[in-house]
């Protein structure tokens, strides 16, 4: 497959980004904050990733989706190698990303990529969204921090 990475700043897919965060609302915390980019495949979008900057030196992944039917064929590992060169381009140091504490596909995901956890951010999902959410049949209530680089991260939590 030959995949095309894309910087955008308008027409954002919500369909993709959906799947990786639970409310429209949530997504646009961040959205217009941050560097989104889409991952195309014979002219069809299949992924999408936000990349918002703490500081500096430190880049937070809010969010990074791969359409259902694409999903398991790398496109994900894809994205991540491309969020790494990124942020060296950007002279980033270090990466981070949060997730649910029971999302185990997801921490399993970022760990087989090279993150290591690193703080809790409690109640999360409790504080932040009006409706309970569940997956994996447990109610989210905590997100999970990981990290990828040098550069040391002070949990504020």
């Amino acid at each position: 497959m030959d995949f095309i990475i894309d910087k955008i700043e308008k027409d954002y897919p919500y369909n993709l980004l959906l799947l990786a965060d639970e409310t429209v609302e949530a997504i646009n915390k961040y959205l217009y904050d941050s560097d989104v980019y889409i991952v195309k495949n014979a002219g069809e979008t299949i992924g999408v990733f936000c990349l918002f900057s703490i500081d500096n030196q430190t880049v937070e992944i809010k969010n990074v989706a791969v359409s259902e039917k694409h999903q398991g064929k790398g496109v994900g590992r894809l994205i991540m190698k491309n969020i790494e060169k990124i942020a060296k381009k950007d002279y980033y140091q270090t990466i981070v990303v949060g997730t649910a504490e029971c999302g185990i596909k997801q921490l399993r995901f970022y760990k087989k990529n090279g993150y290591s956890e690193y703080a809790v951010k409690e109640n999360f999902f409790v504080e932040n969204y009006a409706e309970p959410i569940y997956e994996n049949g447990i109610r989210l209530k905590d997100m999970v921090m990981l990290k990828k680089g040098k550069h040391p991260i002070k949990s504020p939590f």
